[in-house]
């Protein structure tokens, strides 16, 4: 049965589907076989109606919702205009200042897509009358847009919050210190590829230049101070932080910056509406399909095959950290953690792994499969929005890449890279 439900899955995929077809179908094909018709198809509604109920999961439209606002309005703008104020005058510094915009843009939206769009679009024009190479500055937005699944609101940690069943709010602090850690080897990259194509450097801003756009980003930094201020300091849950990230962007862009009308918020809303559909789509598919294959013994068969039972908590998080890499190379996240985190869910309790860390490392991991080749969804994202050939796109990734497996396998063995700041925020 598992040969034939892959098989389907790979075929549909190569035609073309999306993927949420191939998920439906592989799904359907799997119960009929297991009970032998669909006589009893209300379980399998039921198993799709059960994976969109978790109330945690109406965090994902808000915080889409406000990315969508900030990034039709001026937030994203003022954010980089703020960065490149203080490091753009450095050897190098439009790089770092591109990494780090990312950054700052991933705390408030929590999606590298729309950090791909909301920072890439106006900086890579920048950098390349700056002296990059387009292969350089297109890997730079593109895998720099992973470090916001990282930093707080995430996305990915949301879902994979709900899926377990972890703390979302421990799960997002734990991602700082591996996103910041990003960050910093990015920067690095970035000064020794400038020193090494001896790219010049920009005019140095001003201490009268560098005030006043810290005075313009004053509002836009009011979202993380929302977010981590909020969640952390006993305010608000996870969930009502979105709510109010969306009230608070609703303003700013509205009222405070009068960038957006209500023409301009109807439109966003509709597109909020329809990623969001999508996204409960694939979430309600991936349930149905996870509980398939939990039915029939499959994912138990494939890990006994690997001997994953005898391995200790390091080895499970090495082979967790290949499946999630590997299956974001194809596949998109957010089914690819619907999918793949109840199958190892049995393994990582009787190894005693710390949730959050697991979290952690599959947030990761999923973040790095997003912008890595072949079918990385970060990559077709930036083909769409750059108007690039995808040969152009992939060609500047590998040192990224590595730096990002770096990260993977120091994470791994020092857990406390993500573990600090959450036993210091949640210590009893």
């Amino acid at each position: 049965m598992a040969l034939t439900i892959f098989s389907i899955m790979v075929v549909l995929l190569l035609l073309g589907f999306p993927m949420m077809i191939p998920l439906i179908v592989g799904a359907f094909v799997g119960f009929y076989s297991l009970f032998g018709g669909f006589g009893q198809l209300e379980t399998m509604v039921q198993q799709m109606m059960a994976g969109i109920r978790p109330a945690s999961l109406i965090a994902v439209p808000m915080f889409i919702f406000a990315a969508d606002i900030m990034t039709r309005g001026q937030s994203a703008g003022r954010l980089i205009d703020m960065v490149m104020s203080f490091v753009g005058h450095l050897k190098g510094g439009l790089a770092v200042s591109t990494a780090a915009a990312c950054t700052m843009f991933g705390a408030v939206s929590g999606s590298t897509q729309a950090t791909v769009v909301a920072v890439g679009s106006p900086l890579r024009p920048r950098m390349l009358k700056a002296g990059y190479k387009d292969s350089f500055v297109l890997a730079l937005i593109v895998n720099s847009s992973d470090i916001a699944f990282l930093i707080p609101p995430s996305i990915g940690m949301i879902i994979y919050g709900v899926v377990s069943n972890t703390s979302i709010a421990e799960l997002f602090i734990a991602g700082i210190g591996p996103g910041l850690l990003i960050l910093v080897l990015f920067s690095i990259y970035s000064v020794i590829y400038a020193y090494r194509h001896n790219v010049p450097t920009e005019e140095k801003a001003t201490w009268g230049e560098r005030a006043r756009a810290v005075r313009q980003a004053l509002w836009p930094l009011g979202f993380p101070a929302i977010i981590i201020g909020g969640i952390y300091g006993g305010i608000f849950s996870p969930t009502e932080a979105a709510a109010a990230c969306v009230l608070y962007a609703v303003f700013l862009e509205m009222v405070v910056f009068r960038e957006i009308d209500f023409s301009g918020l109807y439109e966003t809303a509709k597109s909020t509406g329809l990623i969001t559909a999508v996204v409960f789509i694939l979430v309600a598919a991936g349930a149905a399909f996870s509980w398939v294959i939990s039915f029939a013994q499959i994912p138990q068969a494939v890990l006994e095959g690997i001997g994953i039972d005898e391995m200790g908590p390091i080895g499970v998080l090495f082979v967790i950290s290949i499946a999630f890499f590997i299956g974001c190379m194809f596949v998109d996240p957010i089914v690819v953690i619907l999918v793949f985190v109840p199958i190892f869910a049995p393994v990582v309790k009787s190894v005693g792994l710390d949730p959050v860390l697991v979290g952690t490392v599959i947030t990761l991991q999923v973040a790095i499969g997003s912008a890595t080749p072949p079918f990385g969804c970060d990559i077709f994202t930036a083909i769409a929005v750059f108007k690039r050939p995808y040969m152009e796109v992939i060609r500047g990734t590998p040192p990224f890449i590595v730096m990002l497996l770096s990260v993977s396998v120091a994470l791994i063995f020092f857990p406390q890279i993500a573990l600090f700041l959450r036993d210091l925020a949640f210590s009893k």
